[in-house]
């Protein structure tokens, strides 16, 4: 179960922020610095937090071959419960990147994150079809990008601190040091479904 707990380890400072923005919203203490736009319209942003920790978690549970071979009824369970979790959080935050204005980053990380999230979409809508047909690998490739995707916002507590400590706070820093953790999360999904092709090859 190292595959499950590294990713989940990833995503571990993302899924506090998120709970304690929720309990803010919820009324309780505020933690976390003030934001005006999510204080205007919270409901995607509980929509949001929501649907990522379910797919960041329950999500992980679903890679390592030898839960999907021992519990396969529940892999096709969840996986349904994913794919509606996995569309919230891709329409929610394409939401936010539309309507929820002064956004740091400017103009760059706005249209990298509408890109983002329209992958992300697709990519669950193309795993899920690959599946209906019968293509494992297939399935398999496009919800470990979707995935890889979703995750993205643990490598972005490393790559943004790094960003600020080296440039600053500015529109252009922010919006390469957040990019950066996409980036890096895609290649690293296309390395593992590359090497996965691989080792199916071999006699």
């Amino acid at each position: 179960m190292r595959v499950p707990a590294a990713l989940i380890a990833l995503t571990l400072i993302p899924l506090v922020a998120g709970s304690l923005r929720l309990v803010e919203l919820a009324g309780g203490p505020q933690v976390l610095p003030t934001n005006p736009r999510i204080d205007a319209s919270p409901a995607p942003v509980v929509l949001h937090v929501v649907a990522a920790a379910v797919y960041v978690v329950a999500g992980a549970f679903q890679f390592p071959a030898r839960v999907r071979r021992a519990h396969r009824t529940w892999h096709r369970r969840a996986g349904r419960v994913l794919v509606g979790a996995g569309l919230v959080v891709a329409g929610s935050g394409l939401w936010m990147t539309l309507f929820y204005p002064g956004a740091p980053g400017g103009d760059l990380l706005w249209s990298v994150r509408l890109v983002v999230g329209s992958v992300m979409a697709a990519s669950i809508v193309l795993g899920f079809t690959a599946i209906r047909r019968r293509d494992i690998a297939g399935h398999r490739a496009w919800m470990i990008r979707a995935y890889a995707l979703a995750v993205a916002a643990g490598t972005q507590t490393i790559t943004e601190g790094v960003g600020e400590g080296l440039f600053g706070t500015s529109d252009l820093s922010t919006a390469v040091s957040v990019s950066s953790g996409w980036v890096i999360n895609a290649a690293v999904a296309e390395w593992i479904i590359r090497r996965q092709r691989t080792n199916r090859r071999k006699p």
